[in-house]
Formats: structure tokens, sequence, C-alpha cells
């Protein structure tokens, strides 16, 4: 079953450019697509964050296999020198969908 990786957090740094460029050849590597993103999203209650995206793997076992995976350490350690104020989570397709 689908699962959505949503993130939220707040880019600090002009270094994080250099990140969705890295990760998104290890996001093709475990069958992940990035529906959206967006630097602008309208906050209807809470805090609006300056990143939003959700992208959607084919298995919460991709999903995991992806955030684990050595090749992202980097990728990983520069999104936490760049950013602050970060949410993410794995939310499952749910199952009723027609």
């Amino acid at each position: 079953m689908a699962v959505y990786y949503i993130n939220s957090y707040d880019i600090i740094h002009p270094d994080y450019q250099n990140y969705p460029p890295q990760v998104s050849v290890l996001l093709k590597k475990y069958g992940a697509d990035v529906l959206a993103a967006d630097t602008a999203a309208i906050a209807m209650e809470g805090q609006p964050r300056t990143m939003n995206a959700i992208i959607k793997f084919p298995s919460e076992e991709a999903a995991l296999q992806c955030y684990n995976d050595p090749e992202y350490e980097p990728m990983k350690a520069l999104r936490h020198r760049t950013t602050a104020n970060a949410t993410m989570i794995i939310v499952k397709e749910f199952a009723g969908r027609s």
C-alpha cells in the first residue's frame, strides 16, 4: 500500500538549495514521486513553514529504507544544518479510497 511522506520545515540557510537536487536522485531509487513541494504554502491553522512537501512512496518499507539509506546521511546532515522546525511524518494511503 502506498504511503505519503509529508514534511514541513523552515529553510534557514541558502546552502539548502543543494539539498533538493541531491535527494531527488535518491527518491527515484525507491520509486518515490514528489506530488507537491511549495515554499509559499497557505497555513489554515498553525505556523506556516517555508518548505512543505508531499512525497508518495510505493510502500512504508520503501519510505523507511530511503530515510535510513546510508547515501541519505550526508543529505540529511545538510538538511539539518540548513533548516529548523522540522516535522516529517509518514501517512498511509486510505484503504477505502476508490
